[in-house]
Parts: structure tokens; sequence; C-alpha cells
């Protein structure tokens, strides 16, 4: 399985997932800044992945000697969608004020916040065999793999579990404009594992789906509200919104900390806007007149009414209610 982050003899390196699927070439990030840079410019992307990261770059701003209020402040700011985020800082944080600033027990915590990162990835991959049958078709949008993770993935963790249960299933990859995310990383990663995939253009699934050969669509998730609304990557909603026209089936799977039980719903998520040339260009290259006006969000909220369920590491949930009791149980 692909490893997107590695720290190593204090030095964190990230995988750049920019440049996959064609090269394969790690970053190295020695400072905090460096590592803001890295989930700024997207060498890592995936809400999990990006916590994890960010954990390491606490570390590496305190072994700079940095205020750890200075680090957090500036790993915080890096992208403003994914709570995963905040909720690594914060732990990290947590960590710093309780060792009276001992970098490493700092540095042990976020290590163990990576290792339960791909811990809680297989059982919500486990989790996920609830809902796959034997023969399945199944859209997945974006990357929500190891790649987006510590190791393992939400949504394509329940597909890796389907496969190591034995089950038959193929998968349907989107492209996921402008990123190609779907095309250059998930379809890198299902190939990897052996995983049956095809790769379609984000204008297609609703074809598909009249045709009958969705069966369901599991996703990952940037940011889950209160009463279950989803932030995830821009376009799902639009997915949703034809699932449930057609009577098929969208599991959000992710972890426990990906649901911000601190907002109401998906009004009160914030929404980053990202570059226009991810939009005018593919790669290096220029596919728009250069000056046309873009817009460019990365994600998209979907109500939690067009959800069918919630895959965790505590199980499958039909609303964020049922979560919470099992949480407070």
């Amino acid at each position: 399985m692909v490893e997107p982050i590695i720290w190593e003899n204090g030095v964190l390196k990230l995988l750049d997932q920019r440049i996959l699927p064609h090269e394969k070439r790690y970053v190295e990030c020695n400072t905090a800044e460096n590592v803001a840079n890295a989930i700024k410019d997207m060498v890592v992307r995936g809400a999990p992945a990006i916590g994890v990261t960010a954990a390491f770059g606490v570390v590496l701003g305190l072994k700079e000697g940095k205020n750890i209020d200075e680090i957090y402040s500036l790993l915080l700011n890096t992208r403003p969608t994914a709570v995963n985020l905040k909720w690594a800082l914060d732990k990290m944080k947590a960590a710093y004020e309780y060792a009276e600033g001992n970098i490493d027990f700092v540095e042990e915590s976020a290590v163990k916040l990576f290792e339960r990162d791909i811990e809680y990835n297989r059982m919500i991959g486990k989790s996920g065999l609830q809902v796959i049958k034997d023969g399945d078709n199944i859209l997945t949008h974006c990357n929500a793999g190891a790649l987006a993770t510590a190791g393992y993935g939400t949504a394509l963790g329940v597909l890796r579990a389907a496969k190591e249960a034995g089950l038959n299933i193929h998968v349907y990859v989107d492209e996921t404009r402008p990123y190609l995310q779907g095309a250059r990383l998930t379809a890198f990663e299902l190939m990897e594992e052996g995983i049956s995939c095809t790769l379609i253009c984000d204008n297609m699934p609703g074809f598909l789906m009249k045709q009958k050969k969705i069966d369901k669509i599991i996703v990952g998730a940037d940011r889950i509200a209160k009463n279950g609304d989803t932030a995830n990557k821009i376009g799902t909603y639009q997915l949703a919104v034809l699932a449930y026209f057609h009577d098929i089936p969208l599991y959000i799977a992710a972890p426990i900390s990906t649901f911000d039980f601190s907002i109401e719903c998906g009004d009160d998520i914030v929404i980053e806007h990202r570059n226009p040339d991810e939009v005018r260009k593919v790669g290096d290259k220029l596919i728009a007149p250069e000056n046309v006006n873009v817009y460019n969000p990365a994600f998209d909220v979907t109500p939690a009414n067009l959800i069918s369920g919630f895959i965790t590491e505590f199980g499958v949930f039909n609303s964020v209610d049922e979560i919470l009791n099992k949480i407070n149980d």
C-alpha cells in the first residue's frame, strides 16, 4: 500500500500528490512553515491526512523554538474546510500543555495520532462491509483512500476491506475536476490494489444511474455538521441529488474526528475557494482562455436528507443523533 506520510528521524516526508500517478517523489519538511506550505499547495490533501500532517508540523515547530500558539495559528490557517485539521491541532496543543512543553511527549502524541488514524480507517473498512454486497458496482468521488489519510483510507478503505473479504466489486471513478483526484489518485490506488475499476468523466454518473449500472455511492468527507450535512469535494452534492432521484444509496465514510458537533448545519461550514488556474489549466497546460473568469470552490455541502448512512469506526449509522448516542453510552 502506498505511504503518503512518513515520519523518520525527525523529518516529515510527504508523497507529492501533485505529480501522481506519473512520478512518485517525497517532499521533505523540516519546519512548521514547510508543513504549512505543503498543506496549502496540496502536496498532501484529504482531511485525515491534513490533520496528521499538521500534528507533525507542531512537533517540527516546537523543535525550531516557535511558540505553540504561533504554530497553531500558522497551520490552522492553511485550509479552512477540513475539521480534522483543527481537531488534530487541538490534540497536539493539549498534549503540549499536559506535558508542560516536553517535545518528546508531543512527538509521541503525533505518532500515536498517525497510528490511530490507520487503525480507525481499518475499522471503518470493516464497518462498511455491512453495506457491500458481492457483485456491487460502486461509484466513488474524489480520493478518500490511503493518500487522503495516514493509510488505508475511508471510502476506499471500505473497498479495500471488501476485496480482502473476497467480495467481487467494481468501482466507477469519476475524474473529479478540476484537480482530478479521481483520475490521478483514486484510479491509481485501486489499480495498485488490484480492485476492478472504470474511469468516467464527471458528467457521466447520471447516465450510468439511469442504466442501473451503479448500485451505491461511497464517498469521504471533510466536515460533517451536527445535523448530518456533509462537506465533501465539489460535485458530491450533485451526485447525491442524482442518487436520490434514482433511488441509489449514498454513504459517507469518515472517522468521528470529521464530525464537527460545534456547528448546527452545513450553512455554518466555511467553503474554501482555490486558485482559478486549477480550472483554466490541466497541469501546466492552459485549456481555457487565459483571462476567463473562474469560480472554483473546493467543496460543496450535501444535506443530511440525501445521505443514506455514515460509515464510521463505530459502525454504520443512519443519523448523527445515532452516533452521538453511541459515543455517549
